[in-house]
């Protein structure tokens, strides 16, 4: 009802059609743009205007305004229409005057029916009822057209009464329709619980991710304020640096600058003396008068300067003032290793997520070794293990490797040893020599290495060169830091804070494996 009214407002009152191309007069009534045209085009003969709908008069042919609003109402409520053209509802087969909405189906009669006719329709058994359908045919047998009623469990079909006794599906196994469909649905049911377990575990799982991406960017903005908390505190050392040093060179140059100055100011009165006897002898040089130039006393004052105790009229002005000290770096030097360490720190720190798990290979392990059960910790053993002889195990040195190599990324593992003894810790490709004693960590071209000495000293070595460290190690811990893609290893002190030692810069072209190397003590690479 609500549609018809509003088809009506939208039925222009000269076509009695809806709109096309709508336009407005000033008096606000609608009308086509050519249906108004026309009338108009009539009205200019008498010269007298006049709307349509109100008869209100123009003194002047009107101007039309398009009513872009009433356009757009147009244009919906057609492009609905035309939907509902293309799909329409089924309606009663009997109610031919005017189609009205079914309410069921008769398989029987193949007909729709409305509740009006349903209330006269026949109620025998014959006469099957569906909800309202358009194809009516397809419940019925193809062959004998009668209701289909059965299911042929051979041949996986659904069969009229016809079919199961004179048709080719005599003697078939059957079974009704509604107990097909409640098996069918049973399984349906079954496959819709694995896939709503499916579904709550892939729920699950995207949850899992979004608390993984949550964390992740709660730590990246971690980082990023702890990046920029020690990027400031940098600045403002470098800044309270460049002060210090700026003072310091101020003070040095005001302290040297001083009794420079006053000597300065003392040669310059000296000068001024010097200029002064200078002219009076030159003016008694140029007299004529012998008698005048006999009549000047003879004082010191015209004395040779050259006689003179210059050194003490001057106060000394041949004395060089004394040499202000060389400018102390010492300070300069220390801050500036110490923000080299923090920039270490925070690259070691920003790149990696958490420590590699690594993992000791018993089948690399040399004789001397003992292997934990949880593979992180090696012992050295004074009695040998009789290990079979392979070419995976090192025969002549006390090493291990680790199972896992590392081909790519930012990587670092902590090692810690329970005695303060010989032992050697670093990286190697999985190519390195397993015999003879150019096998150990840093004395081949494979392998580099931290090396401690009983003596507390300690050294970095790659292909037989060795670099003494200048500093004592105080902890029990280093770290180890690989970054592949960059070429670099580097050592750290595990103290607080944690302190570098050296880097190595390589190309690697082999997977990379830790390496421990244990004398008189044991190493553990600490647990993740």
């Amino acid at each position: 009802m609500a549609s018809a009214d509003l088809r009506e407002e939208l039925d222009c009152s000269i076509c009695l059609s809806t709109y096309t191309d709508p336009v407005m007069l000033r008096c606000g009534h609608n009308f086509c743009r050519v249906c108004i045209g026309r009338v108009l085009d009539t009205q200019d003969e008498s010269g007298v205007y006049s709307c349509p709908e109100c008869r209100e008069e123009f003194q002047q042919r009107p101007a039309l305004m398009r009513n872009f609003a009433l356009c757009k109402i147009v244009k919906n409520f057609r492009q609905t229409d035309q939907h509902q053209e293309k799909i329409p509802g089924i309606c009663c087969t009997y109610c031919v005057d005017s189609p009205v909405p079914a309410v069921r189906s008769c398989l029987l009669c193949e007909a729709s029916l409305c509740d009006k006719h349903l209330r006269v329709h026949s109620k025998s058994p014959e006469h099957v009822l569906s909800d309202p359908s358009t194809s009516l045919e397809k419940r019925k047998c193809s062959v004998h057209k009668k209701i289909l009623e059965y299911y042929c469990t051979e041949d996986a079909a659904c069969i009229c009464v016809s079919c199961s006794l004179i048709g080719k599906h005599k003697g078939h196994k059957m079974e009704s329709l509604d107990e097909v469909s409640g098996k069918k649905k049973k399984k349906l049911r079954n496959v819709l619980r694995k896939l709503i377990t499916k579904r709550e575990k892939t729920e699950e799982r995207v949850r899992s991710l979004e608390e993984r991406r949550r964390k992740a960017q709660e730590k990246a903005a971690g980082e990023a304020e702890r990046v920029t908390a020690l990027c400031t505190d940098i600045r403002r050392r470098v800044d309270d640096l460049e002060k210090k040093v700026l003072s310091e060179i101020s003070r040095q140059e005001k302290e040297e600058s001083l009794p420079l100055s006053a000597l300065i100011h003392q040669l310059e009165i000296k000068k001024d003396e010097l200029s002064r006897k200078m002219r009076h002898i030159e003016e008694l040089c140029n007299m004529t008068d012998p008698l005048t130039v006999l009549q000047e006393p003879d004082t010191g004052d015209l004395c040779d300067p050259e006689e003179e105790g210059g050194d003490e009229d001057t106060g000394g002005h041949d004395k060089q003032p004394h040499d202000g000290d060389d400018l102390d770096v010492a300070e300069i030097s220390h801050t500036l290793h110490t923000l080299c360490e923090v920039i270490s720190g925070i690259r070691s720190g920003i790149y990696v997520e958490g420590p590699a798990d690594i993992l000791l290979d018993v089948t690399t392990a040399g004789n001397n070794l003992l292997i934990s059960d949880d593979l992180k910790t090696a012992t050295w053993l004074r009695k040998k293990k009789k290990r079979p002889e392979t070419a995976e195990r090192f025969q002549d040195s006390p090493q291990v490797m680790s199972r896992r190599g590392f081909t790519s990324g930012q990587h670092y593992w902590d090692v810690e040893s329970r005695r303060s003894e010989w032992w050697s810790v670093g990286i190697c490709y999985p190519s390195i020599d397993r015999r003879g004693w150019l096998s150990l960590i840093g004395d081949n071209n494979k392998s580099w290495g931290l090396r401690r000495y009983d003596n507390n000293q300690y050294s970095v070595s790659h292909d037989s060169k060795e670099i003494w460290l200048p500093d004592k190690i105080s902890s029990d811990g280093v770290r180890i830091y690989l970054d592949y893609e960059a070429g670099q290893l580097s050592f750290y002190e595990l103290c607080d804070p944690i302190r570098h030692l050296h880097t190595f810069t390589a190309t690697f072209s082999e997977p990379l494996h830790a390496l421990l190397n244990v004398c008189n003590n044991s190493l553990t690479i600490k647990k993740t």
